[in-house]
C-alpha cells in the first residue's frame, strides 16, 4: 500500500497521529481455565503495556451463564480497574471454569472524551451488549458515522470514536443476520477512516474473536502444546463487496496438528505475549485475523501486487527481564542506572577496537548506496528527533554529506520534496510510531533508500525498511 502525503493527512490527520492506547485480548481453546485466571492474565497483558501515562482501563469477559458479556471499566491506572475487579469477585464468580472463551482488555490515554468510566474501553453496542470492541487510535470520520447511525436510530452515551465502532457492528448484524463474524467486521472496517487496531467480541458468536489493524500495531500471539502444522499463515482474500468464500474446509487457516489445547493473545505490542508464547505473527494493515473453533485465518479484502501471500510465524527473542521495573522505584530510574549497559548492548559486537572497524551487519550492502547519495535525512518524532539533531554535526563531519533532520509530523506536513538518490533513516524506539512510519511510506514511495533504526525487531518500521540496525538497548518505558 502506497502512501503519499495527502493519504497519510487523509487516514490519520496531523496532530492526532500517536498512539494513544494499547489492546491486549485472549482467547482459549480446549485449554480449562478459572474465571480467575483469565481475568488475571488480561490484567497482567494490560499491567506489560502501561509503560505510558494511561487514564483508564476496562475488560470485557463472558457472564457466568455465558448468556452475554460482562464489563468491568474504571479511570485510573490499570491498578484501580484489578481493585475494582477484586471487589466483584462474587457477581464474576472467580472460581468458575471454562475451556473456550474470549476476553478483551483496553488500556487508555483520551483522545476523544475526557477519562471518565463511560469513556473507558470496552464500548458496547447496545445495552445487552451484544457487541464490545476496543480500539487502539483514531477514527478521523466517527462524526459522520455517528450521524448515520443517529438517523437509523442509536443513541450514544460516551464521547469516544470507537463507540460508533460497536454499533456500527451492531447495526449490520440487524441487516445481514447471515453473516459471519469475520464478514460483519470486514463490513465495518470499509467504513472506517483513519488509524486502528481492534479487537472485537460478541455474545452472538461465541468463542470467537476478530481483529484487524490499519495504520496500528497488532500481532498474535500462538501457544500450543503440539507441534504447530505449519510456520506461515496463507491469506485467504475475499470476493467481491461481500465475501462468500467458504471457509469451512479451507487449508488456509493455522491450527495445531491434532484437535488439541490452543491459546491466542492479541496485543499491541510483544511485551503483553512474551511471558505466554516467543512465536508471534506481525499483523499488516487490513489484516482480519479470525478465530473460530480454535483455528486462526487471515483474511484480506483485497489482493494487491505488493501483498505477501502469507503471514510468518516469528519466533522473538525477549526476554521478559527486560520489561520488568525489577526493585527500581519507577521506570524512569531504570533507564538512568541501565545506561552503561545499554551502550554496552548497541556496541557490543559492531566496534572492533583493535583495528577501529565498525560492523553493522544491517546495513553494510548499502553502504556504497549510502555514499553515493545526494542528502542524509534522519526523520522521528519526540526524543527519537532529538537523538538526530544530536547526530547531525557529527555526521556531517565523518560523511561529508549535507544531513536534513525532520519532524516526521512537519515533514508530511509541507510535502517535502524527496529524490531517489535520497537516504532517509526512520528513528524510532517501537518501530511503530505512527507519524514516522507514514512518512516512511511517503519516502519509500518516492524511490528513496530506507534505513529504520529501531528498538523492536519485527515492527512495522523493520519491515519496511530496506535495510537498518537495531539499537539492542532495553526497553523504553
Amino acid at each position: 500500500m502506497n502512501y503519499d502525503a495527502e493519504q497519510a493527512r487523509k487516514h490519520l490527520g496531523f496532530g492526532q497521529t500517536r498512539e494513544r492506547a494499547r489492546i491486549f485480548a485472549y482467547l482459549n481453546y480446549l485449554t480449562p481455565k478459572s474465571r480467575r485466571e483469565i481475568l488475571e492474565l488480561l490484567v497482567n497483558g494490560l499491567k506489560r503495556l502501561e509503560y505510558r501515562g494511561y487514564d483508564s482501563a476496562g475488560v470485557a469477559l463472558d457472564t457466568p451463564d455465558g448468556k452475554s458479556i460482562a464489563i468491568v471499566r474504571k479511570s485510573g491506572k490499570v491498578k484501580a480497574l484489578e481493585d475494582e475487579i477484586l471487589s466483584k469477585e462474587e457477581d464474576l464468580q472467580f472460581d468458575q471454569s471454562t475451556d473456550c472463551h474470549v476476553g478483551i482488555a483496553h488500556t487508555r490515554w483520551a483522545t476523544h472524551g475526557v477519562p471518565s468510566e463511560i469513556n473507558s474501553h470496552p464500548q458496547r453496542s447496545d445495552v445487552d451488549h451484544s457487541f464490545v470492541v476496543v480500539h487502539n487510535g483514531i477514527v478521523t470520520n466517527y462524526k459522520d458515522v455517528k450521524v448515520f447511525l443517529q438517523k437509523k436510530g442509536y443513541s450514544f452515551e460516551s464521547d469516544t470514536d470507537t463507540e460508533i465502532i460497536a454499533k456500527l457492528i451492531h447495526h449490520l448484524y440487524n441487516k445481514h443476520p447471515t453473516y459471519s463474524f469475520r464478514e460483519l467486521v470486514e463490513q465495518v472496517i470499509q467504513q472506517l477512516e483513519g488509524a486502528f487496531a481492534l479487537a472485537f467480541k460478541s455474545k452472538h458468536f461465541p468463542g470467537e474473536c476478530v481483529t484487524t489493524r490499519r495504520g496500528s500495531p497488532l500481532l498474535v500471539g500462538i501457544k500450543a502444546k503440539t507441534r504447530l502444522a505449519t510456520d506461515h499463515v496463507p491469506i485467504l482474500y475475499s470476493k467481491g463487496e461481500i465475501p462468500i468464500l467458504a471457509r469451512s474446509d479451507s487449508t488456509a487457516e493455522f491450527q495445531p496438528l491434532e484437535n488439541a489445547e490452543v491459546e491466542y493473545f492479541f496485543a499491541s505490542d510483544a511485551s503483553a505475549v512474551i511471558e505466554h508464547t516467543n512465536r508471534v505473527i506481525f499483523l499488516e494493515d487490513d489484516d482480519v485475523a479470525a478465530v473460530k473453533d480454535g483455528m486462526l485465518s487471515i483474511h484480506r479484502l483485497r489482493r494487491s501486487l505488493d501483498d505477501s501471500h502469507s503471514r510468518e510465524i516469528i519466533t522473538l527473542k525477549m526476554e521478559i527481564q527486560q520489561i520488568m521495573k525489577g526493585n527500581y522505584s519507577s521506570f524512569m530510574q531504570k533507564e538512568i542506572f541501565e545506561q552503561p549497559e545499554s551502550v554496552i548492548n548497541t556496541m557490543r559486537g559492531r566496534v572492533n577496537f583493535d583495528n577501529k572497524a565498525v560492523i553493522l551487519g544491517g546495513i553494510k550492502d548499502y553502504i556504497p548506496e549510502i555514499r553515493r547519495c545526494r542528502r542524509l535525512m534522519l526523520i522521528g518524532c519526540g526524543t527519537s528527533y532529538h537523538s538526530a539533531l544530536a547526530t547531525r554535526q557529527l555526521l556531517e563531519e565523518l560523511t561529508e554529506l549535507p544531513v536534513m533532520v525532520e519532524l516526521a509530523s512537519d515533514f508530511l506536513d509541507r510535502y517535502t520534496p524527496v529524490f531517489r538518490d535520497d537516504v532517509c533513516f526512520f528513528i524510532s524506539q517501537s518501530g511503530e510510531t505512527a507519524d514516522t512510519l507514514m512518512a516512511l511510506r511517503y519516502c519509500k514511495n518516492r524511490g528513496a533508500l530506507i534505513v529504520g533504526i529501531t528498538n523492536t525487531v519485527g515492527s512495522s518500521i523493520c519491515r519496511e525498511s530496506h535495510c537498518g540496525v537495531h539499537i539492542k538497548r532495553c526497553r523504553l518505558h
